[in-house]
């Protein structure tokens, strides 16, 4: 059977890493078993729902390497859902309560104050035809619950199946029915709850497998329940750790935590950002993956830890050094272009620059240093100056070759009697303008003759 995964957010903010982590899980696994994977935007609540969020988590998913076979909404498969009900009905598991939420809390009080677990009664299984008159009289409109499965054969007695799985990730799991309320999966104006769709979707579009955060699990036994009520096969589960800020706290689409988006802006590679989404928390290294088939190499759902983990965006940078400091040139070539590097010392300067970069943009400034020198003369001692008008009085004529510098170096060496520090950092500062960078035996061929004494002082 083909392994079929699915990613799911509702398009309502822009996703962060945590969501990033969970779609990259399904799509790690179905690389890893040439599977599919669908791309569903759970949108059934209208109101909060926007295409362009949509759109957003698509071109998200794109930048990080992850192209769906196929993207769904479940706003347009409502009628799907009104088959599912009317079946559910039908078979008597979902039935219609009138209470309103000022009632139902109250009855939550009340089963606290007897030692009770405050969880619905069912006591709209036990409605008379002439009180449902009366309700509907009264303007009140139902809203239709789940009939949790138990062992008794009577629904008004309390004991209830438990739920068990093999968990992909966490091993055996156990949901106790009897500490949930029937869910609600019809609001009184007749929209959908986010469990129902979530199911028949899963039914219909063939889910095999369903990977998601593990503040999923109790649903996970709802769900099951509801998988039976329809006559299918539950999929296999798994539920990865959840990430936190450093802080510890938990992340937020509607605040905008850790944004793909915000990531992506401040010149965090996409490898860097999948790496450590999938790796951190897990029992592998933190490393930079190359590509995500190399990083699906190192994947293993089994390997996550099952507490939460801290996302540390110092870590990024990291990574993104790595990946800068590694990447060839011909996948660099056309994002340089962009910042208007090009030519034929493209290629030797990318490789002369590539170890000093926190982000690929960084090449522009250095770029404009190369082409056009320091952005600010530097102040030097009068001992200096004069040491660097010696300096350039000994430059030798082109052609330049490799050793260019080591040539000139020598020679400022032999002539001055300085060293060390007090010969190398007046030469660095003079033409770069910066204390570091990149190796200037790399960057003076670049300069050539003529740009090299333009920085005479």
């Amino acid at each position: 059977m083909t392994v079929t995964v699915r990613f799911a957010p509702s398009p309502t903010g822009r996703i962060h890493i945590g969501n990033a982590r969970t779609a990259l899980f399904n799509w790690l696994f179905a690389l890893n078993n040439k599977g599919r994977f669908i791309q569903r935007f759970d949108d059934t609540d209208i109101a909060r729902s926007k295409q362009e969020f949509a759109d957003a988590i698509l071109y998200d998913l794109h930048w990080l390497g992850i192209f769906p076979d196929a993207t769904e909404y479940q706003s347009r498969r409502f009628e799907i859902y009104d088959a599912a009900v009317e079946r559910l009905k039908a078979a008597g598991v979902l039935y219609a309560c009138y209470e309103t939420p000022e009632e139902l809390d109250l009855r939550r009080k009340v089963r606290r104050t007897r030692g009770l677990p405050p969880v619905y009664g069912r006591e709209a299984l036990a409605l008379t035809t002439e009180q449902v008159a009366e309700y509907q009289a009264d303007g009140r409109r139902p809203h239709w619950r789940f009939l949790l499965p138990n062992f008794s054969g009577d629904p008004l007695q309390p004991e209830r199946t438990e739920i068990r799985w093999d968990d992909l990730v966490r091993g055996e799991e156990t949901v106790d029915l009897a500490s949930l309320s029937d869910p609600v999966l019809v609001r009184e104006d007749g929209t959908y709850l986010y469990t129902l769709p979530s199911v028949v979707d899963d039914i219909e579009m063939g889910v095999s497998l369903v990977i998601r955060g593990d503040d999923h699990v109790t649903n996970t036994g709802v769900q099951i329940a509801l998988f039976k009520a329809l006559g299918a096969e539950p999929p296999v589960f798994g539920h990865h750790n959840l990430l936190t800020t450093v802080s510890g706290e938990g992340l937020s689409k509607r605040t905008g935590a850790l944004s793909i988006e915000s990531l992506r802006d401040d010149g965090i590679e996409p490898m860097a950002v999948a790496s450590l989404a999938v790796l951190v928390g897990t029992s592998e290294n933190v490393a930079a993956a190359h590509d995500l088939t190399e990083l699906a190499s190192h994947f293993d759902p089994a390997a996550t830890s099952k507490s939460s983990s801290k996302f540390d965006p110092a870590e990024l940078f990291v990574l993104n050094r790595v990946l800068l400091h590694n990447m060839p040139f011909d996948e660099a070539r056309d994002r340089l272009m962009v910042l208007g590097i090009a030519g034929e010392q493209a290629e030797p300067f990318w490789l002369a620059v590539r170890g000093n970069l926190d982000r690929l943009a960084d090449a522009g400034a250095w770029w404009r240093v190369l082409r056009e020198g320091p952005r600010e003369k530097p102040d030097f001692s009068d001992d200096d100056r004069d040491f660097l008008h010696q300096a350039l009085d000994l430059l030798p004529e082109e052609p330049w070759n490799g050793t260019i510098w080591k040539d000139w170096t020598g020679k400022i060496r032999e002539a001055t009697g300085r060293k060390g520090k007090a010969l190398f950092m007046p030469l660095r500062l003079a033409l770069t303008g910066l204390p570091s960078g990149p190796e200037l035996a790399d960057l003076l061929p670049l300069m050539g003759r003529e740009g090299t004494l333009a920085r005479r002082p």
